[in-house]
């Protein structure tokens, strides 16, 4: 099984990103507990080969306990945050976040939860925020 290191890219198809997104909500999982909380339907085979794919690129791990395998994340999810954001902005942003950041806030299809606006403000005024962008 080949690791997910910090340059790789976190690749996944939609179905695959969920099947990941299920291990990281419930820390492991067998086959049959991912598909019960798969959103869209699909048979335990479909789910059984993702966990393979998974797998194989790297992204998940299983352990046999008893008699069944147990599915758990391989990456830590803030790892895998950021190579998709990173992918993201590269592929949609030319690689810029205030572009992404800038669309985010005035596409108007995306809403701040509440107090989300004001701890972003107190956010952008902060030595952190200032200290990272003096680094561009």
């Amino acid at each position: 099984m080949r690791s997910v290191s910090r340059r790789t890219p976190l690749y996944l198809s939609r179905r695959e990103s969920e099947v990941l997104d299920i291990l990281y909500r419930r820390g492991s999982a067998t086959a049959a507990g991912v598909l019960q909380n798969c959103t869209d339907p699909r048979s335990y085979s479909t789910v059984r080969t993702q966990l393979r794919v998974l797998e194989l690129k790297g992204h998940i791990k299983r352990q046999k306990r008893g008699g069944l395998y147990m599915y758990s994340a391989a990456v830590p999810r803030r790892l895998a945050r950021r190579h998709a954001l990173r992918h993201v902005l590269e592929t949609y942003f030319d690689g810029s976040l205030e572009e992404a950041l800038i669309f985010a806030l005035t596409a108007g299809s995306f809403r701040l939860e509440n107090g989300a606006r004001q701890r972003l403000a107190e956010l952008c005024t902060s030595e952190h925020v200032r200290g990272v962008a003096g680094r561009g």
